[in-house]
């Protein structure tokens, strides 16, 4: 051990108190900080979890063509012009007119794990009890599972019993609620002038609220026959292997296909970045307690450097230099921050752990019936980094003074 590392222990001793209170706010700090962050990142992760189970990473839906604008080359006059396309002025057409052809192209892309076509039309549900609007998606049961969660998002009811069922259905739990149904019940869906009957084959929930209390998935063919919708698709769902690269696979399909592809990142902006802010507010207010720690380890060690002037005055006449009196009360801090910070590392560990076992009901943009957390290493990383900026930087003003203190100016009394 160096000496001036020594030294430093030997001053910790004279004011435990106040140091304790120092070690107490960087544990509070540290811990709080994991906990709440993996808290805020676990219900992040789990609304995007939920998101791509149902909406898919990727949506192709209408096709577009650019407006063409004419630019003179050179801007001299001798007539030479070319063609740009711009954005802006965008024509869409409403659907996807040739899906087959769209999905033979989606399969060249590398990260596309599953494409499903799929096509809606808006309805009108009539069970024994009342009625009510609902939204048909037609799908094939095997690709769409393929990009969404829905095979086993089915609480009543077997998918098997679906597959089999030509005139079978799936409907939302809400609808299900609402109208009053169980599987193997029958209902009437009126649309497009026709009106044709169902049997209820499973209840899914999603726990999100408007897909539950909205959506009836119908077979393809029987969807295109009940919104006379004989060819194309209202969109094409796709799922990736990575869907962090959603947004830059999406730009390249609208560059390729000239249809308009919209990831996830970009259908749930608002959320997200709601997220994000949650998690930025409650790492700034959990980093109260370390600034606190930081300014109550200035206060101790400002103190220490008052009442240790004479044993400074020695420790400067013996040779030691004004960095190895610095270095003694940056010792100090450090050995205080490192403890807080490992006891303020296990006690997050802890609190996370603890906090996942809390049940709690949410349903509405997602289902949970407890907390959900998300641990990672950053997170400590983070909370520890804090800490390290806030104490140290406290600690350095006092160590600084200590080191100008001089030998003859205290034995004199006029050390400032």
């Amino acid at each position: 051990m160096s000496p001036t590392l020594r030294i430093a222990f030997r001053f910790l001793t004279a004011k435990k108190r106040a140091m304790l209170m120092s070690l107490s706010c960087i544990v509070l700090g540290v811990g709080l900080f994991v906990v709440t962050q993996a808290t805020t990142s676990g219900f992040e992760d789990f609304f995007i979890k939920t998101i791509l189970g149902t909406n898919g990473a990727i949506r192709i839906e209408d096709k577009f063509q650019d407006t063409l604008r004419s630019m003179e080359a050179g801007g001299d006059g001798s007539g030479s012009t070319f063609q740009i396309r711009q954005k802006e002025g965008r024509k869409y057409i409403e659907g996807v007119e040739e899906p087959k052809l769209l999905i033979d192209a989606l399969r060249a892309f590398r990260n596309v794990s599953g494409i499903s076509e799929v096509v809606t039309g808006g309805a009108v549900l009539r069970s024994a009890f009342k009625s009510d609007s609902v939204k048909i998606y037609g799908i094939v049961f095997d690709n769409h599972i393929l990009v969404s969660q829905l095979g086993q998002q089915i609480i009543q009811g077997q998918p098997e019993d679906f597959r089999k069922a030509a005139t079978g259905a799936l409907i939302g739990k809400d609808i299900a609620d609402r109208l009053q149904l169980a599987t193997g019940d029958s209902f009437i869906i009126e649309a497009a002038g026709q009106a044709r009957r169902y049997r209820v084959s499973g209840i899914y929930q999603t726990g999100v609220s408007d897909i539950d209390k909205e959506r009836v998935y119908l077979h393809l063919p029987e969807a295109r026959s009940q919104l006379k919708k004989t060819t194309g698709a209202s969109f094409i769902q796709v799922s990736l292997y990575d869907h962090n690269r959603a947004k830059e696979d999406a730009a390249q399909m609208e560059e390729v296909l000239r249809h308009s592809a919209r990831s996830w990142q970009v259908r749930e902006k608002s959320w997200l970045e709601t997220f994000r802010a949650l998690g930025v507010s409650s790492a700034i207010t959990v980093s109260v307690f370390s600034l606190i720690a930081g300014l109550a380890m200035f206060n101790t060690l400002a103190m220490i450097v008052m009442e240790k002037t004479k044993e400074i005055a020695i420790l400067r006449s013996m040779g030691y230099t004004r960095e190895d009196i610095s270095q003694i009360f940056l010792w100090q801090a450090g050995i205080v921050l490192g403890i807080g910070s490992v006891i303020g590392c296990i006690v997050g560990a802890s609190l996370t752990y603890a906090v996942s076992r809390i049940p709690l009901s949410i349903t509405g943009i997602f289902r949970t019936d407890h907390f959900i957390v998300a641990p990672s290493p950053w997170h400590y990383v983070a909370a520890v980094l804090t800490a390290v900026v806030m104490v140290m930087v406290a600690s350095l003003v006092p160590a600084r003074r200590a080191a100008r203190l001089e030998p003859g100016d205290i034995i004199r009394g006029t050390s400032t």
